[in-house]
């Protein structure tokens, strides 16, 4: 394996459960998780040598990752309504209450906008505003701004 392949193997599998996350957030089912995770792979092989190291490695597989989706998320958009052969096996429903309230909070997060979803997933993630703003493009003050109306739609849904 070349030195390059070695470093790219190493990278993502030290953030694999981001990228992961990343798809989780943007995904409606299990087969749409694996098939963005694959998207952002090649994505990532696609741009890995030209990697200044400007940024942490994590911000920029978070840009990455985050673009990838959001683009998959258009073009979802344009594409004719389709109908999916299913088992009739949810794979992303469990019984326990922890697993129902992250069920909602992710589907109030889906009814979000793009940029509001990304930006709602990063803090969840616990990164700080200065980061997040890095990886979006916009201010701290701005992602401090738009997560506070970001956290009061979010309650509002509750209330629908």
């Amino acid at each position: 394996m070349k030195e390059t392949e070695k470093e790219f193997t190493n990278v993502v599998r030290e953030n694999r459960a981001t990228i992961y996350t990343v798809c989780y957030m943007f995904a409606s089912d299990k087969e749409e998780v694996e098939d963005l995770f694959q998207e952002v792979l090649i994505a990532l092989w696609r741009g890995f040598e030209s990697f200044r190291g400007e940024s942490k490695v994590s911000s920029w597989i978070y840009r990455v990752a985050l673009n990838t989706c959001i683009s998959a998320e258009r073009k979802k958009s344009r594409r004719p309504d389709t109908a999916r052969l299913t088992m009739d096996i949810n794979l992303f429903a469990d019984t326990d209450e922890e697993s129902r309230q992250a069920q909602m909070l992710r589907q109030r997060i889906n009814k979000l906008g793009v940029f509001d979803r990304a930006i709602i997933l990063l803090w969840l993630e616990n990164l700080s505003y200065e980061e997040i703003g890095a990886i979006v493009g916009i201010t701290a003050k701005n992602v401090s701004v738009r997560l506070v109306r970001i956290r009061e739609q979010l309650k509002n849904m509750s209330n629908e």
